[in-house]
């Protein structure tokens, strides 16, 4: 088959999922949309087909583990689910007398979403669910390990169609094996992409023509300070670390702990399963054997991490993850960035001050404006945190891998991608969600006039600084 058929392969595809979403918006409603994205919430969430989409994930990527991709699959579905629930994303969502503007909910046409091998599952049925609450229809493009927990998603989604008697032809992936001249045909000729994972293909998105919601890179700093509580600090990280096995953009990569309870708080990891490394030169060279990082160590179990980095016998044996001790931060220092494995850095600073120092550096480096997290007692240091790093999320006292992408116990909302605003390159600062499937048409009427006078406005300018 030539690329030429490929490319064409897709944009058939395209077709057909732009005919069904017509039919779809044509003939909607609110009762309809949510029945779509009802039956493809519960296509993931049914107990075992969602074992068997883990299970799968794990065989065909080689990347995280089945309980935990269990656990995400259905936390974050469930969690969608709850924040979709009273949405509004059919006819008028606003009618407002004053202003005299009425607000009326329109889907964007067809969706195109590329989905990361970290999550083949999990990511896609999110976009999905969302694209059906708002009447769109959906294409996905699966990295190529990824292709055959998509075609089973997929699956599962059209058996639950066929009970409510919806159109297949809204949820679709692109023919045959992933490849980057499928995945960029599916970027130009649909009418929103969502982009989750490499950063290549973000900058393709970005340079498409199509508007794109695309993410930033994740290289997550905690900052863990000498008002925390330790134990609660070292049990959260090591359960957010380690959470399938640290394949989340939201995995803490560097900790960054004030120098006044650093052996208390390596002491606490210890308990927790966090195993202090001060070899840097040992793990960077088995980490980065060639310059890039050793697939036998990414996103692996604990005793494989082990193994492959020659750890074994020099950690006790139920250890979790690596801490290691490091001072550098830049390219010429890997250990900074993110490494998609149970590995952390561990950066010793002197103070709170030096700790906001150390981690804009990192950010500066790698993964600026997607998060932070912060273990402290002290609130003002999360305002401070907020005003002064590069980070559009500021995780307080929680695990962070399950805060950032919205929990049960805070209010963001529950998504797999996390926008970076300008700092990270991307268009929006919000973690992807409903809102962003969504366009509006408004109707304007006339009101009274709303005119103030001049000096009403420049009265206090004009004290400050005269006429």
């Amino acid at each position: 088959m030539t690329i030429h058929d490929d490319l064409a392969g897709v944009e058939a595809t395209v077709a057909s999922a732009r005919a069904a979403q017509i039919r779809f918006e044509t003939q909607g409603s609110q009762a309809r949309y949510d029945r779509a994205a009802q039956a493809a919430a519960w296509a993931i969430m049914e107990p075992a087909r969602n074992t068997h989409l883990a299970e799968l994930a794990v065989e065909t990527t080689g990347l995280g583990n089945v309980a935990d991709k269990i656990t995400k699959n259905h936390r974050k579905t469930l969690g969608l689910m709850r924040d979709i629930a009273t949405a509004k994303t059919y006819g008028v969502i606003s009618d407002n007398s004053e202003t005299g503007i009425t607000e009326i909910a329109r889907p964007i046409g067809v969706i195109g979403a590329v989905v990361p091998s970290t999550n083949p599952a999990a990511t896609p049925a999110n976009n999905i669910i969302n694209a059906l609450k708002c009447g769109n229809a959906i294409v996905l493009s699966p990295s190529p390990k990824g292709v055959p927990a998509c075609e089973v998603l997929l699956g599962y989604i059209h058996a639950e169609f066929d009970k409510i008697g919806e159109d297949h032809n809204l949820v679709q992936m692109v023919p045959g094996r992933g490849s980057k001249e499928k995945t960029h045909r599916l970027l130009e000729i649909s009418d929103l992409i969502v982009v989750t994972g490499s950063q290549n293909n973000v900058k393709r998105a970005y340079t498409s023509g199509t508007p794109a919601l695309a993410v930033g890179a994740g290289n997550v700093s905690v900052i863990v300070d000498e008002t925390c509580d330790l134990t609660a600090a070292a049990e959260k990280i090591t359960a957010s670390k380690t959470f399938d096995n640290a394949t989340s953009c939201s995995s803490e990569n560097s900790i960054v702990v004030v120098d006044a309870i650093y052996d208390d708080f390596v002491a606490a990891l210890a308990k927790a399963g966090g195993a202090l490394v001060k070899d840097e030169a040992a793990i960077v060279s088995k980490l980065w054997p060639d310059g890039h990082l050793n697939r036998s160590v990414i996103a692996q179990d604990a005793d494989k991490m082990l193994q492959a980095l020659g750890m074994e016998g020099d950690v006790p044996s139920d250890t979790k993850f690596l801490a290691v001790e490091t001072k550098g931060i830049g390219p010429d220092h890997p250990l900074s960035g993110e490494k998609l494995s149970r590995v952390a850095a561990l950066y010793r600073v002197r103070d709170f001050d030096d700790a906001l120092k150390t981690t804009s550096q990192i950010m500066a480096f790698q993964g600026a404006g997607h998060s932070v997290g912060l273990h402290s007692a002290d609130p003002d240091r999360a305002l401070r945190l907020g005003m002064v790093i590069p980070t559009c999320r500021v995780i307080v006292n929680q695990a962070h891998t399950f805060a950032t992408g919205g929990s049960f116990t805070n209010g963001m909302p529950f998504s797999l991608s996390m926008g970076c605003g300008s700092w990270g390159g991307n268009s929006i600062d919000d973690n992807v969600h409903w809102k962003h499937f969504m366009q509006t048409t408004k109707i304007i009427r006339e009101i009274p006039p709303r005119e103030p006078k001049v000096e009403d406005i420049f009265a206090d300018y004009w004290e400050a600084a005269g006429q």
